[in-house]
């Protein structure tokens, strides 16, 4: 890699960037939001709350492959701003639906569903999008300063979240996240960009979405890699899930506590960024990924043994910091593999594959997770989590990840 620095590549990459800080500034008030909205407000039980919690991600089941083949056809700028668009009307419903006095458990899974539509597009257009703005040797110091501004509105978004939700009440506080889309769409509209005229040849359908599988889960370094990651989001679906019930029933926590403990994840997360392009050049990208996917099992382990005590609630924020560091620091490295080993024209089917799987699994997470808690409850429930987050870190130390160095190249098929 060169000494570039993103801050001397085209000023359409300072657009993009600053188009995705906002909105995920935006996502870290409505992480605290939903889950007052669904748990304190509309009082959902543990498997409503855990189809709340899916319904985002099920769109991904549905139109994963298709939209990775029309990605791969389109100009993926105008899909990224119409995306963008889509998913504020979405979410902008929310609230206007509750200040009307009709809002119910039901309307707000449709609106997510709608709101998982839009989004299946917008990423496979986003992970796509970058690799044209920003020369291949600064691809890597790119996806670190998008991670660390992720990590950044993790860290103040929760705390400004729970503020938002405690002074204004959750459904207010999710317009933040709607406006932040609609601006994050004007931004990348703006974006001058010269992508290449979109492929002519006859669509079909299912040879381009079997082209794109056989890369996605064949590929002798991203395959493993795509398998370990679909079963991490298995165990993170059902985590987060029952994350929320432990924290805002079993250990009372309120709003703007829920948003400190999303904060502290969020500062951890900042570090993690910042340390990931140093431990990807002295470990290699691989490596540090299978360091941070190890940690992951520990983290829930801890929370799974913490009592419902003053001294629990400590253990869940240092576990939540430990969570947070090792996904800032993963991010990046896997990022940078999928974006230097995939050729451009099937960038965006392998993006939208990975992800729809990722998404669909997920959400069979946070339903399973749901229905395990209304079962067994809490604690319990996490021990499948612990299990799984186990299995993904196995899966990527006996992959050829632990090889794969610097160098791209040392990847390839």
């Amino acid at each position: 890699m060169t000494d570039s620095s993103p801050a001397r590549a085209p000023r359409g990459f300072a657009r993009y960037w600053t188009a995705a800080t906002i909105s995920s500034f935006g996502v870290t008030v409505t992480a605290v939001a939903m889950p007052v909205l669904v748990v304190q407000i509309l009082d959902a039980n543990p498997f409503e709350v855990g189809l709340v919690n899916a319904a985002q991600f099920v769109p991904y089941a549905v139109l994963g492959l298709i939209a990775g083949v029309y990605t791969d056809r389109w100009r993926r700028q105008p899909i990224l701003v119409w995306a963008s668009v889509g998913r504020a009307v979405s979410l902008g419903s929310i609230p206007v639906l509750w200040f009307s006095g009709v809002l119910q458990t039901w309307m707000l899974i449709a609106a997510l569903l709608l709101f998982g539509g839009f989004s299946v597009f917008g990423f496979a257009a986003t992970q796509s999008l970058l690799p044209r703005l920003v020369p291949r040797s600064q691809l890597l110091t790119a996806n670190a300063r998008i991670d660390q501004s992720d990590a950044a509105a993790q860290t103040l978004g929760p705390t400004v979240g729970g503020a938002l939700v405690s002074l204004l009440g959750a459904p207010l506080a999710m317009v933040v996240n709607s406006v932040s889309y609609l601006v994050d769409a004007i931004l990348v509209a703006g974006i001058r960009v010269e992508e290449r005229p979109p492929v002519r040849t006859r669509l079909d359908l299912p040879a381009d979405i079997a082209e794109g599988l056989r890369w996605t889960y064949r590929q002798r370094v991203l395959g493993p890699l795509t398998i370990s990651t679909h079963v991490w989001f298995i165990a993170n679906g059902a985590a987060m899930t029952v994350l929320s019930l432990l924290a805002l029933r079993a250990l009372g926590f309120t709003a703007l506590t829920y948003g400190l403990l999303l904060t502290v994840f969020g500062l951890a997360s900042l570090v993690g960024a910042f340390l990931a392009p140093r431990l990807s050049a002295r470990l290699g990208p691989g490596r540090a990924i299978i360091l941070a996917r190890s940690a992951y099992p520990l983290v829930w382990l801890a929370i799974l043994l913490a009592p419902d005590t003053p001294l629990g609630s400590v253990l869940l924020f240092a576990a939540l910091a430990l969570q947070g560091l090792a996904m800032g620091s993963e991010n990046t490295p896997e990022q940078y593999l999928w974006q230097t080993l995939t050729p451009d024209e099937i960038l965006g089917r392998s993006n939208a594959t990975r992800r729809a799987g990722n998404r669909t699994l997920a959400a069979a997470g946070a339903l399973l997770a749901g229905l395990s808690v209304g079962i067994v409850g809490e604690r319990p429930a996490l021990i499948p989590v612990v299990l799984l987050f186990a299995i993904a870190a196995l899966i990527a130390w006996l992959s050829p990840l632990r090889h794969t160095l610097d160098d791209p190249a040392d990847g390839d098929a």
